[in-house]
């Protein structure tokens, strides 16, 4: 089946609601769910997962996770984009929304992608701006961290981890009168 292993099985037609069915297409380049009544192709494409590195005074904000998956484990305010906002705006709106954090954004970490799970990974910089850290229900906790402090025995996800290691790459290459911030071995 093409479906993405954590995806639910999508039966019927969204225009129709005739059944699906997995088909080879003389114009695609793999089997595709289409219509067997209308012809409607059902394309499943990654979700959107927008984010960012709040820093302030050398330090980045983390949250402890409050919901599943990965409950407990700490990571960067993310979550998934909405239709109708820019991916920059995502990140923004998911920091406010986890930790009450107002960021600017100033500049991209990296895009990870997930293929096994279905989702994209786009990571910002972000400046905070205003606000004040307050818990909401998706953390258990909001922590201000140095970079030499970063939890890496308990973070969230493989692209937490991969950002984390981007930011502290360049934290380290742009810290003026600072030798250099070692990332323990087994975080690499």
């Amino acid at each position: 089946m093409i479906l993405p292993p954590t995806s639910p099985e999508i039966k019927y037609c969204p225009r129709c609601s005739g059944p699906l069915e997995e088909r080879e297409l003389p114009f695609e380049d793999r089997p595709r769910l289409s219509c067997a009544r209308c012809g409607y192709i059902f394309y499943l494409n990654p979700k959107v997962v927008a984010g960012t590195i709040p820093e302030q005074d050398d330090k980045i904000y983390l949250l402890r996770r409050g919901l599943e998956p990965r409950r407990g484990s700490w990571t960067f305010p993310a979550g998934y984009m909405e239709l109708g906002e820019s991916v920059e705006g995502a990140a923004r709106r998911e920091t406010l929304e986890e930790t009450g954090l107002d960021v600017e954004i100033i500049s991209l970490v990296n895009v990870y992608s997930r293929p096994e799970i279905g989702v994209v990974v786009i990571v910002y910089r972000g400046r905070v701006v205003g606000g004040e850290p307050v818990l909401g229900p998706e953390a258990l906790e909001i922590s201000a961290v140095s970079p030499e402090d970063i939890p890496w025995d308990g973070l969230s996800f493989p692209s937490t981890r991969w950002a984390l290691k981007d930011w502290v790459r360049w934290y380290a290459s742009a810290s003026t009168g600072t030798s250099g911030i070692a990332l323990p071995k087994h975080s690499l």
